[in-house]
């Protein structure tokens, strides 16, 4: 949340330094990073969607559900917060907003977190995001998605990543289906792992 958005806002503020290209690999990067730090310790879910859809799919104890979202969200309000303090006249914020209409980014968003959450399932350890591997291939991932349609949908993939900046710019409209098309997304991921691999993939399903 501090380097993905922070990276819009100082492509902004810059002139274009960062380019878009560079703004994908960060979010790239640094989703990767946090699963390599982290991975071993909490699973490194960092959004709400994978969360859910790691509950759904019986690999995640109901009971933290709540206390792992409640953590992205008070992590991303904190980056953003920071991020405001630094940049306060930064219009947007680093907020996701579609380029076109609402109906195409959602469907995006869908597509974009269902890839996004399919990779990680496959590639988890239970309900943790840990491996060798595994930081490659979902920052890969983020990397790829952000770099081909963030231009139309902003890939969020990610509701804590939309949600907080929406909140510090006031960019509000659109922030339902940067809420609802990840969740879907990632939970269609889940169907779709278990029509490939059965129970060994979704123990609930």
């Amino acid at each position: 949340m501090f380097c993905g958005p922070g990276a819009i806002i100082m492509n902004d503020v810059s002139g274009g330094t960062v380019t878009h290209v560079g703004i994908a690999i960060t979010f790239g990067l640094i989703v990767m990073a946090m699963i390599y730090a982290i991975g071993e310790i909490s699973g490194a879910h960092i959004n709400p969607a994978v969360t859910i859809a790691f509950w759904a799919s019986g690999r995640f104890d109901k009971k933290e559900v709540l206390p792992y979202i409640t953590a992205q969200m008070v992590g991303a309000f904190l980056a953003s917060a920071i991020l405001y303090a630094l940049f306060p006249l930064h219009e947007t914020q680093g907020a996701t907003l579609p380029a076109g209409t609402a109906i195409q980014s959602f469907i995006l968003e869908v597509i974009l977190t269902f890839l996004l959450m399919f990779v990680i399932i496959k590639v988890s350890t239970g309900s943790k995001e840990i491996g060798t591997m595994a930081g490659i291939a979902i920052g890969g991932v983020v990397g790829l998605e952000a770099m081909f349609a963030g231009p139309i949908t902003g890939a969020s993939m990610n509701p804590a990543r939309s949600i907080a900046p929406a909140i510090f710019s006031g960019n509000f409209e659109h922030l339902w289906l940067y809420i609802l098309a990840p969740i879907l997304g990632a939970l269609l991921a889940i169907l779709a792992c278990r029509v490939i691999k059965g129970k060994e993939c979704c123990p609930a399903c």
